[in-house]
């Protein structure tokens, strides 16, 4: 009996490295986000101090520690690397998988448990945030262990207490993770719940209170911990900084992040699929199961409300994820076990996208063959300077697309007649099409990206110098020169910004024209170097692939 109880979540564990783990370290972090967090753990084991979060030594208050805290003990084992930076997500990715296997054993079945994991699995973007060093993977999961808490009280016959402290320790902790956007999604969906229900049902007051107050114990925490550390004066300005942050995040636009109204709708079709499609298979019966109505309300909650915000980034969605598969894994169950046969709608909708998607996979290798030829059909100066980069494409990499079509045709075609096995088909196409892109693909995008100046700031790695990036904003610069704290007082007293605040971008003008006591270096992208190269301080030194180099004339 405990065999079989543990068999298959051990099995999922197992499988989960099998996926996400192997050659996870083998390409440089990706600018920004995931050298944004590296570089915070990074810090935090070089100044010792690992209450607050820094980004060039300076207080960093746009996110709080806990993602940046498991980064560091992976990088205290494995030291400060690539595969420190991304093992978290590695292990989340594992984590996952066998709690939706066992939640929806639990609410529904066996069945509906695999399916789920399944569908997790297999969807491209969910797949490959496991395999990245950005903070998301862990705070979703916090998240939705708060909602399953939170679905549990309202089905137990009891108090459901204990549940109500879960919920809320989930919550606090994902809180901790990423910031108060976790509450928002808490309390917009419950909201929404007290609508859809016409009243509380089996929810009570109390815990609603219960869930608030261990919510807001790990935040509350770090910040009575932090004003313990470096005085209230300190931490009460941090918390201001921090707070202001986050309404700047959703009421303006970032300039690199902009897009339309349609714009999460749109990742997550291509994104998820095919769970993006199946979830819509309609049911034969009123549905009744609360925990699909859950589910309902956190994908809507979350698709409309980072619809509404204006910087559109692709894993600002990604909370859709868990109830996104949940509900493609309840239709898969219920076609398969004969309830509702599967629509033409839906078929004819997996098959177009996969299409779409297999076409795009055939095309990429023979566009990076004609490059040449296309690099002048492109207005931007930058991206068609990235594009010049020296990558090797091989003409057998098309098989990676003409395998997909392949596998999306054969697998609607026998759909028609035996849906368990067209879609086992259509699953394995998907898996194997994923890590065989993810190999292929990955390195030459990044070579073509950032690989140029990422090399560039290696070359200073331990260098007593200072590198700063002109015009753009970048933590490469921090992360691979492995810069170390210190420099002349002046460095310290002038990096503020026309707000006063103290912000690694804030001391261009004193490291170009100042009284730096070491050898300085630059960094601009093509579009902006015809600026760069009159200033008077300056000295090209070199380019590559849009990135444009420049050293002080002088020290002072």
């Amino acid at each position: 009996m405990a065999s079989s109880k543990w068999g298959a979540p051990l099995l999922l564990g197992v499988l989960s490295l099998i996926m996400f783990l192997p050659y996870v370290g083998s390409v440089h972090l990706f600018d920004w986000d995931e050298i944004n967090f590296a570089e915070c753990a990074r810090e935090m084991i070089v100044s010792g101090d690992y209450l607050q979060p820094q980004i060039d030594f300076m207080p960093f208050w746009e996110k709080p520690p806990l993602f940046i805290w498991l980064q560091v003990a992976a990088m205290k084992v494995l030291g400060i690397n690539e595969l420190a930076a991304r093992l978290p997500n590695v292990l989340a990715g594992m984590a996952t998988l066998i709690i939706v296997y066992t939640t929806g054993k639990k609410i529904n079945d066996r069945q509906h448990g695999l399916w789920w994991a399944t569908m997790f699995s297999i969807c491209w973007l969910p797949h490959f945030y496991f395999r990245t060093g950005i903070i998301d993977p862990i705070f979703n999961l916090f998240v939705f262990l708060s909602f399953y808490q939170v679905y549990r009280i309202g089905e137990r016959e009891d108090s459901g207490w204990k549940n109500a402290l879960l919920a809320g320790t989930f919550l606090g902790l994902a809180a901790l993770t990423k910031g108060p956007v976790a509450i928002l999604v808490a309390l917009l969906s419950f909201s929404v719940f007290l609508i859809a229900n016409k009243g509380w049902g089996k929810y009570r007051w109390w815990h609603v209170a219960v869930i608030a107050v261990f919510a807001a114990l790990p935040f509350s925490a770090w910040i009575v911990a932090t004003i313990w550390q470096h005085g209230y004066d300190y931490g009460a300005w941090f918390l201001k900084e921090f707070i202001e942050y986050q309404i700047r995040l959703f009421s303006t636009e970032d300039s690199d992040h902009g897009g339309p109204f349609i714009y999460h709708f749109l990742v997550l079709l291509a994104g998820c699929f095919p769970a993006s499609i199946l979830m819509f298979q309609p049911l034969n019966s009123k549905e009744k199961q609360p925990f699909a109505r859950w589910m309902w309300i956190l994908f809507w909650v979350v698709l409309l409300l980072f619809s509404i915000v204006k910087t559109k980034i692709v894993h600002y969605s990604s909370l859709c994820y868990f109830p996104l598969t949940y509900l493609a894994a309840q239709r898969i169950c219920s076609v398969q076990n004969g309830i509702a046969p599967i629509k033409k709608a839906i078929k004819g909708g997996i098959l177009a996208t996969g299409i779409l998607l297999g076409t795009m996979l055939l095309l990429l290798p023979i566009a990076g063959k004609y490059i040449a030829h296309i690099i002048p059909y492109v207005a931007d100066k930058f991206a068609a300077a990235n594009m010049r980069a020296t990558v090797q494409w091989h003409w057998a990499a098309c098989v990676i697309g003409l395998m997909y079509l392949a596998g999306t045709i054969v697998a609607v075609r026998k759909m028609r007649s035996y849906f368990g096995k067209g879609l086992a088909i259509l699953c394995v196409a998907q898996l194997v099409t994923i890590q065989t892109a993810t190999y292929y693909f990955t390195p030459r995008i990044e070579a073509i990206s950032q690989r140029a100046v990422i090399n560039y700031f290696q070359q200073f790695t331990d260098k007593r110098v200072y590198v700063q990036p002109l015009g753009y904003k970048s933590y490469a610069n921090l992360f691979y020169t492995q810069k170390q704290p210190g420099g002349v007082p002046e460095y310290k007293g002038v990096r503020r910004d026309d707000k006063g605040r103290e912000t690694p971008e804030a001391n261009t003008e004193w490291l170009m024209n100042g009284s730096v006591d070491r050898p300085t270096y630059f960094v601009c992208k093509v579009q902006d170097s015809i600026e760069y190269a009159t200033k008077p301080t300056l000295e090209m030194t070199g380019s590559s692939n849009g990135f444009v180099f420049f050293k002080r004339k002088s020290v002072k």
